[in-house]
């Protein structure tokens, strides 16, 4: 099964995809995309650590080419987050080619993922709906991400969004932990 987790900054996504794995009895990774760069990301990093302390993932850190991750059968996986991973794939220069345009590669990607995993969750953001105008490069990662989120939707099982901490389901639905 595959559950897309969307909704803006710090509207607890991360606790309700981790609440996804309340009973799952099979191994459980949580690939991390967050780069860790500058004081913001360093402290997000810490409290998603402390979030997921004693909840039985195991961490994979991995910025780019999320494909290339060994999953063992009937394991559950979580993705946190696409938009980092688009980020990733844009913009660094320490991730060897570097792609203007992600969308088919992060699509792919996150497919293979979910079709190896029992059950896959990806948590994304809501970005672009602000109707601020930025720099053109950010502009094109908003589109960009846009472009994946309306993908990742089309392939996933369920939709959750999250709205002040409240899901709402989109597409589908499961049971909540």
């Amino acid at each position: 099964m595959f559950i897309l987790v969307t909704g803006g900054s710090k509207c607890r996504k991360s606790a309700i995809a981790e609440s996804l794995f309340n009973n799952f009895r099979y191994r459980k990774f949580y690939i991390a995309t967050m780069m860790p760069y500058g004081d913001d990301a360093e402290k997000t990093i810490k409290r998603h650590h402390k979030m997921r302390m004693g909840k039985g993932f195991e961490t994979i850190e991995k910025y780019t080419d999320v494909n290339n991750i060994n999953i063992p059968e009937k394991c559950g996986v979580l993705l946190e987050c696409i938009g980092n991973l688009c980020a990733n794939e844009m913009f660094n220069d320490m991730c060897n080619n570097i792609l203007k345009n992600p969308i088919e590669k992060i699509t792919e990607n996150i497919k293979y993922i979910s079709q190896k995993s029992e059950l896959f969750v990806a948590v994304t953001n809501e970005v672009g709906s602000d109707g601020t105008e930025y720099s053109p490069e950010t502009m094109e990662y908003i589109k960009n991400l846009g472009k994946i989120n309306c993908n990742l939707t089309s392939i996933a099982d369920v939709v959750i969004e999250c709205i002040y901490g409240i899901p709402v389901f989109i597409k589908g639905d499961v049971k909540l932990c």
